[in-house]
């Protein structure tokens, strides 16, 4: 096993290259915000859709239109707002006079990458058109069904819900997001980097650095990863812990926790362990791999209750509660 893994982790080392290049690219045109480019990653590798929540001006649309330059892949920004319909989405039925029957008409979510910019300015029937989308890679348009493009990958940009003319995301929506990243103001030197760079004029242009074979490539490859049992057990005693924290001597939480995490939280965290070590070209997941991608796994998912809510706690709060708690491997 110790020559499989050694061996895993020199291909991984070869095959995690462009995923540098991918970073290098992107250097050029945003200033920081390496935490959340490593997340889109992720979400890349693990073909999982990505939510980005932060107040506005902090790149997030930036980054995304800036990521899908440097890959060779199908594009399409999506601006959402209050008076978009599903249609706008997904696509429609529309009736030719001539021939008196209907065609299909395909919206443009049929693409690789597609960017939900501000998507909770839209109601929840314009959210909820993507639920078929982002969990079968699939979509309805009248009687017929039809195949979005692989990959395909939603990543969603959001205001905080304290802002005007925003609409809370419906949980079914939220649990389809592998990832849900909060994205913080930059530090000083970067502001000052940020300043100096935007006010000179000068438009950068980024170039393709990736190809649709080596995401479908590299994703094969973070499958193969090594996850052992023992971190697998690790995975599910913090699930369960957000489901039944007393179990796991916590009792302190179930007075805050309305909902503990979905199976679909069990699936991510594997995946983004997995992905975590890709990205540090490893081939085998380390506790500390599962702990750095819990938070943006789970912070999500766990619905909180109306003490939580009086006592100003957070499900990041409940989360850092859990991972300090709960025995590592």
């Amino acid at each position: 096993m110790e020559f499989n893994v050694r061996e895993l982790s020199e291909l991984v080392r070869a095959e995690a290259k462009f995923t540098e290049r991918i970073m290098a690219e992107l250097d050029r045109v945003i200033v920081g915000q390496r935490y959340m480019i490593e997340r889109l990653l992720l979400g890349l590798l693990c073909d999982g859709h990505v939510l980005l929540e932060g107040v506005p001006g902090l790149a997030k649309t930036l980054t995304v239109k800036s990521l899908a330059k440097t890959l060779d892949v199908d594009f399409q920004r999506l601006q959402f707002t209050p008076d978009l319909l599903p249609a706008d989405l997904i696509g429609t039925m529309i009736y030719n006079q001539d021939t008196r029957d209907f065609s299909t008409k395909k919206g443009p979510i049929f693409t690789n990458l597609v960017l939900a910019d501000e998507i909770n300015r839209a109601p929840a029937k314009v959210q909820s058109a993507l639920l078929e989308a982002m969990q079968e890679h699939q979509v309805t348009i009248g009687p017929t069904t039809h195949p979005l493009p692989d990959p395909f990958l939603v990543l969603a940009t959001q205001n905080p819900l304290e802002q005007e003319g925003t609409y809370p995301l419906p949980e079914a929506q939220v649990d389809r997001f592998m990832l849900m990243i909060t994205v913080s103001y930059p530090t000083r030197e970067e502001e000052r980097l940020i300043m100096d760079r935007m006010s000179s004029g000068e438009k950068i242009e980024l170039n393709p650095v990736s190809s649709v074979e080596d995401i479908l490539k590299a994703r094969k490859l973070v499958n193969q990863i090594y996850l052992d049992d023992k971190i697998k057990e690790y995975i599910i005693d913090i699930i369960f812990a957000t489901r039944e924290p007393e179990s796991f001597g916590l009792s302190q939480l179930s007075d805050l926790i309305d909902y503990g995490a979905s199976p679909r939280a069990s699936i991510y965290l594997n995946r983004a362990a997995r992905a975590h070590a890709f990205l540090r070209q490893r081939g085998y997941v380390t506790p500390e791999d599962v702990k750095a991608v819990a938070p943006d796994v789970l912070r999500h998912r766990i619905i909180l209750t109306y003490e939580a809510e009086a006592e100003e706690k957070t499900s990041e709060d409940v989360l850092r509660t859990i991972l300090e708690q709960i025995e590592v491997p």
